[in-house]
């Protein structure tokens, strides 16, 4: 990119006639829509551990409690629950707070500004969306730097136009030139004019969370809203065991107004829970659970997703790492118990790294979470793409590559097909013993879509590669995130719908005094 964020040419020494003509022609595909996994997720426990993790989480929130600071509502709300209120901290009865989940749905359909596009969360579907929150970005032409309102926009392009994202994300990345107070403003306007997908709306005070449902009503419409899910909070625990009042205002706002409300404890261990995979699990289930209780009891029936964004530390050193075995583990512990408190579940994987670039350590560590993420069972699937440096920065080539690793996942989760069609005898009879079986009737039908075909990889002769300039993994993803920027084509949007949404934000934006915190 330029200094004036205008994106630079494809190099003509790094493109491939094949890969380049096919990303061409795949630059505005922003296929989505429900997607179903048809194989079976993996169960790593049994009835008895589940039990005794269940046992624990239920003895820490009746033992020790969670605090719910600064929110006195949320406070009179447990109280009329039945719940044992000391200053700010709630305490459950041994499965009260289960019970109090029990009116959450099972599934739930989200609803996109494009039908084709809503997704369906819980029972056997998966929803995969970008990376989160990340205040820098990075790319081979300009290095890492401070996002921008504009890298954001081009995030949002480019989880529109792949057809391995389903979910356009929230804070992508922090528009860092846009007063703090008012970027929710611009994210949002983003999300609804440059993308069809469904979204994530602002959390960070409950102003901007209400302001985030007012603009998703100019596009949907109240009504629309009371009755069917379009957008979600993403709400964090301040573990361990913390809820402030900045995320319980913004859950209350949103569960208000029926809309998704993701719980998303955040625990590396070691730190904010103790060290063991168990422990951790267990503390998670406890704050997923207290967060849960609240959304049900501002609105029963409000749609909620299981969250988790957990971890370990190098205790050595203080860092956090991404992909360790541990935390794998917790990954899919949390999923069997947010199947048995029968809620749709948010991994705490994805293609995570604390990789400084898009590297070997950076893509090993990714698909160790993301496979682990992905034979969890979980519904939906956050930081499937550009993740690097624990979640600081966003990568445009991290997310060209980590959209191939995506799409290979899916295609894997979509199970083997064994019919008539599959085995398919007519081609032995066509082929024979000694004969390949590449001009047979069946491959000449079946060979554009037999196998999954990434974008990025080079499986080509050496000599080819050599005479193209001997282009790397991360050059040749350097390209293919500009070709889909270049083939973008913005969704259609109503014009009145546009302008309202506009003058919206431009209101707002005079209301409010500039804050730079």
């Amino acid at each position: 990119m330029s200094e004036s964020g205008a994106v630079q040419p494809v190099s003509p020494a790094r493109r491939g006639g094949g890969r380049a003509g096919r990303a061409a022609r795949q630059g505005s595909i922003a296929r989505t829509g429900p997607f179903r996994r048809r194989i079976p997720a993996y169960e790593l426990l049994d009835e008895s551990d589940l039990a005794e993790l269940e046992a624990q989480a239920d003895w820490i929130l009746s033992e020790i409690g969670i605090d719910f600071r600064g929110d006195g509502e949320a406070l009179r709300l447990f109280a009329e629950a039945g719940c044992e209120i000391e200053g700010e901290r709630v305490r459950f009865r041994p499965g009260q707070a289960r019970a109090l989940c029990a009116t959450a749905p099972a599934s739930f359909t989200l609803h996109a500004r494009d039908p084709a596009c809503s997704v369906i969360l819980g029972g056997d579907h998966l929803v995969l969306m970008p990376g989160y929150g990340s205040p820098f970005v990075t790319d081979l032409d300009r290095g890492r730097r401070y996002a921008t309102i504009e890298d954001f926009r081009n995030f949002v392009r480019l989880a529109w136009v792949s057809p391995w994202l389903h979910h356009s994300g929230g804070t992508v990345c922090e528009p860092t030139d846009i007063p703090v107070n008012k970027r929710h403003l611009d994210m949002m306007l983003a999300h609804l004019t440059l993308s069809a997908k469904p979204f994530m709306g602002g959390v960070t005070s409950l102003s901007r969370a209400e302001d985030s449902i007012a603009m998703a009503r100019l596009v949907f419409g109240r009504e629309f809203m009371q009755s069917h899910a379009v957008m979600q909070a993403n709400i964090n625990v301040n573990s361990p065991l913390v809820y402030d009042e900045t995320m319980t205002g913004a859950l209350r706002a949103y569960a208000a107004a029926n809309q998704c409300v993701c719980l998303s404890p955040a625990i590396f261990s070691g730190a904010m829970g103790p060290v063991t995979p168990a422990a951790v699990a267990a503390q998670t289930h406890a704050e997923a659970m207290a967060g849960i209780a609240l959304v049900q009891l501002v609105r029963p029936g409000c749609p909620v997703v299981y969250g988790s964004f957990h971890n370990t530390m190098n205790l050595r050193s203080g860092a956090l790492s991404f992909g360790s075995p541990e935390a794998n583990l917790v990954t899919m512990a949390l999923a069997q118990l947010a199947r048995r408190l029968a809620v749709p579940v948010r991994s705490g994987g994805g293609q995570i790294t604390a990789a400084n670039s898009a590297d070997g350590q950076a893509m090993a560590d990714s698909t160790s979470a993301m496979w682990a993420t992905i034979l969890s069972g979980a519904n939906q699937v956050w930081h499937a793409a550009g993740w690097l440096e624990g979640g600081l920065t966003m990568g445009y080539e991290k997310f060209a590559m980590d959209l191939d690793a995506s799409g290979a996942m899916l295609r894997m989760v979509t199970g083997m097909a064994v019919n008539e069609d599959t085995l398919t005898r007519a081609s032995y009879r066509e082929a024979g013993p000694g004969v390949n079986f590449l001009s047979t009737a069946h491959t000449i039908q079946h060979f554009a879509s037999a196998n999954f075909i990434p974008d990025i990889a080079d499986a080509g002769p050496y000599e080819t590669w050599v005479e193209r300039g001997r282009p790397t993994v991360v050059e040749r993803a350097n390209d293919r995130w500009k070709e889909m920027l270049a083939g973008y084509v913005a969704p259609p949007i109503a014009p009145q719908v546009a302008a309202s949404l506009q003058e919206f934000v431009a209101r707002r934006k005079a209301e409010l005094p500039d804050e730079w915190y």
